[in-house]
């Protein structure tokens, strides 16, 4: 392989690395847990919808 030739790798994802790295202050920030339990409740509430049906 020439040298002068790049052969992509870390290279080539160099810039998602840094999108995914930069920390918007503008951005939302939710707990994870909070995310977690807003599935579960939102998961109750289909199954009882379910039943109740």
């Amino acid at each position: 392989m020439d040298r002068g030739q790049n052969s992509g790798g870390l290279m080539s994802s160099a810039g998602l690395v840094r999108y995914f790295d930069a920390e918007d202050s503008n951005a939302i920030r939710i707990d994870p847990k909070t995310v977690i339990a807003t599935g579960i409740m939102l998961g109750v509430l289909v199954q009882l919808l379910i039943f109740v049906s």
